[in-house]
């Protein structure tokens, strides 16, 4: 993909898929909402989820963005720690924007039901970067087709 057909997926309703390692070192994968700004991919999770303490103890991350399309961009990176589980932190501005992308107009509902409860905010800061716009790569092929 082109940077600007990137960045115009990744501003779509596309769900992430965050990988990262759990106490034990084995692979722990959940889905979340991010948000792509600044170069950065936003997380944030609630203060309880697995996956927070996860990114805080090993920053090593993988993340999975794919479209019913087959486009999909794969990054390997680094998960920054910006804050600390808050309530009403930074990531309330970017917790509004996520909502909006994935709910809709059910977004502030949603957000003023939870608007109590701390969360993380974490930055994946990409150290390699993958897209594809589906198909087949000729370095997968064996033959012409």
């Amino acid at each position: 993909m082109s940077r600007a057909e990137r960045e115009a997926f990744l501003a779509g309703g596309v769900v992430c898929r965050l990988g990262c390692l759990d106490e034990d070192g084995h692979p722990y994968v959940v889905p979340v909402w991010f948000d792509y700004a600044d170069g950065g991919y936003y997380l944030v999770p609630r203060a309880r989820s697995a996956w927070a303490a996860h990114l805080r103890r090993d920053d090593r991350v993988s993340l999975c963005i794919d479209g019913d399309d087959g486009r999909r961009v794969l990054v390997k990176g680094r998960a920054r720690l910006l804050e600390e589980a808050n309530v009403g932190g930074r990531w309330v501005a970017i917790a509004q924007r996520m909502g909006a992308r994935y709910l809709g107009e059910r977004a502030a509902a949603y957000l003023g039901k939870t608007a109590g409860e701390p969360r993380w905010l974490f930055v994946v800061v990409p150290e390699r970067t993958i897209t594809w716009k589906g198909g087949w790569a000729e370095r997968y092929k064996h033959s012409a087709w």
